[in-house]
């Protein structure tokens, strides 16, 4: 019978919870200020994590720079919180979900906005 809530999955919600509250209060580089780590896949073998992200500026190349420069750092980080035997690698990919919500939401808008001053002639 397979498991409904695999090994894997609670360690990546522990690395997200983790790594929020260490760009929060620990890294000190101003381009990683506004980041909010959306969500976290880890590798079977727990070598390697995708960390998902998205800003309040959009994609930002140096938001991506600042991330990749701290991962040493939050990695370590982890190691010491988590006691995993292998801390994974941490990769870093801009999450636009929140953007494509955004602009769908605004198109919605439009549509009902639209539709009632139709009904109105």
């Amino acid at each position: 019978m397979p498991k409904d809530y695999a090994r894997t999955d609670r360690i990546a919600e522990q690395i997200q919870r983790e790594l929020a509250e260490l760009v929060r209060l620990e890294v000190k580089d101003p381009r990683v200020r506004m980041v909010t780590v959306t969500g976290v896949e880890v590798a079977r073998d727990y070598s390697h994590a995708k960390v998902f992200y998205t800003t309040l500026d959009g994609a930002n190349n140096a938001v991506q720079q600042g991330l990749e420069r701290a991962s040493g750092f939050l990695r370590s980080q982890l190691a010491h919180v988590m006691k995993l035997r292998i801390t994974p690698q941490l990769h870093f990919v801009y999450d636009p979900s929140i953007e494509r919500g955004a602009h769908l939401s605004q198109l919605i808008d439009e549509a009902v906005a639209s539709d009632r001053t139709n009904l109105k002639d």
